[in-house]
């Protein structure tokens, strides 16, 4: 019953999984939480995190404790002659060692590995963002494609009607033979453009399918988006995005915060000049038993043997403590501490440069953005106004073919002009709209359709 109830449960799930519309949205927040990249890097993020834990708990004290026995058998040499000497002994102490003095070295590696875990965490973020960039991207294709596709069928439904008037009248003798086959012809070339548009739809869907890493992706669909109020010129100019996307952008987070983990390095590692003291407690007794007798000597005073003491009082008697404050003080080391110093100078360079070149990128990513934004909308603009040219074209020339004074060839010509035209305009269209969703991604607004 159980193994049914589970069974029915998962097909369940599977059903409504294959039924769903994706949103962008969805798309991008399903990604972030379930994409295999982000979640390695997540556990990178967890892994610095107990690193910041093992470097607090470094205050606290070691507290260990001994327990030794020993046993041992044979004859042993006492004056002039051998006795049996067949012996037990039993010690145990506990002891705790902690930290006095090392310059701060503790709190300057507490805050490295703070440094250390939030620049973890701007790793992630720009996974995820590189990944939301992928999908958004990927999300319009199919979107293009599919606009494409309409396209091409309203090119097939115009050439299905054309062809089905030549067949007529040339069965009629009006027209020649060569204007059905033309027809034919242009038919077939618009069911060809119309089956390649509906593959490059589907191979869209399947690449988004893949940047999700579904398991499933024949039954994939996402939720279509009318995008033509979003065409307008850009918001925002790349002096104006520049300053905000050096404030937001997690790759130079990170590249900030790891100069000041490498200058936190240095500061450790100058620690090394200074001595380390440390403080030591520790208690202890210990028990001794002569297996071959029980007694362990003679009171001179009233010549009686004395006899060995039992476990508990021997452990009473013997208990001891001890304290104790130890320091290193570092004299000579062949000079490889200052050098352990230049090196972790060099490192803090380096982690400046890598702001420098994260910046250079930034800047370069959003200035191409702004290119692409400002180019896009233009080609878009002057798409446009090709098609308008295109379609009145188109109008006169169906206008003259009905009237006689012109050939198909000339009407599917038109046609095809026209069809390009609209095609020239989705495609501007749709690329102008992911060069401003960039842009808009880099002054910080999220992205949406």
């Amino acid at each position: 019953m159980k193994k049914s109830a589970v069974f029915f449960l998962s097909l369940l799930s599977t059903f409504m999984f294959s039924q769903k519309v994706w949103t962008l949205e969805e798309c991008v927040n399903y990604a972030v939480e379930n994409n295999l990249q982000v979640i390695q890097n997540s556990y990178n993020k967890k892994l610095q995190d107990y690193t910041l834990s093992i470097a607090k708990r470094q205050y606290l004290p070691s507290v260990s404790g001994n327990i030794n026995n020993t046993a041992s058998f044979g004859q042993t040499q006492y004056v002039n002659t051998s006795v049996r000497n067949d012996n037990f002994s039993n010690s145990s102490n506990v002891g705790a060692n902690v930290l006095v003095y090392n310059n701060g070295r503790l709190e300057k590696s507490i805050r490295k590995t703070e440094f250390d875990v939030a620049a973890s965490e701007f790793d992630v973020e720009q996974i995820k963002n590189d990944i939301s960039l992928q999908i958004a991207q990927q999300y319009l294709s199919i979107l293009l494609n599919r606009e494409i596709t309409k396209i091409s069928e309203s090119a097939l439904d115009n050439a299905d009607k054309l062809y089905k008037r030549a067949k007529i009248t040339t069965e009629v003798g009006t027209t020649a033979q060569t204007v059905l086959a033309e027809a034919e012809a242009a038919l077939a070339r618009e069911k060809q453009n119309v089956k390649t548009a509906q593959i490059n739809t589907e191979r869209s869907l399947f690449a988004l399918a893949m940047l999700l890493q579904l398991p499933e992706y024949k039954s994939f669909d996402v939720q279509n988006v009318d995008i033509q109020d979003q065409i307008a010129a850009p918001l925002f100019s790349a002096d104006q995005v520049i300053d905000k996307a050096f404030e937001n952008q997690p790759q130079i987070k990170a590249a900030e915060t790891r100069i000041k983990s490498a200058e936190a390095q240095t500061e450790i590692t100058k620690t090394a000049f200074w001595p380390t003291i440390s403080a030591n407690v520790g208690v202890g007794s210990f028990y001794n038993n002569l297996l071959s007798t029980n007694i362990v000597g003679f009171d001179p005073v009233t010549q009686t043997a004395i006899k060995e003491s039992s476990f508990f009082d021997q452990y009473k008697n013997n208990f001891g403590q001890q304290v104790g404050l130890s320091a290193s003080i570092p004299i000579f080391n062949k000079g490889i501490t200052r050098l352990n110093v230049e090196q972790s100078k060099i490192n803090e360079n380096i982690a400046k440069t890598t702001l420098l070149l994260q910046k250079q990128t930034v800047l370069q990513n959003v200035q191409k953005a702004q290119f692409d934004a400002e180019s896009n909308y233009e080609s878009y603009n002057a798409a446009s106004q090709a098609e308008k040219s295109s379609k009145l074209a188109l109008d006169f020339a169906e206008k003259s073919y009905n009237a006689g004074k012109t050939t198909i060839y000339d009407l599917n010509t038109a046609r095809n002009n026209y069809a390009n035209a609209q095609g020239s305009v989705a495609q501007a269209k749709y690329n102008y709209v992911f060069s401003l969703k960039l842009l808009n991604f880099y002054a910080g607004i999220p992205l949406s359709l």
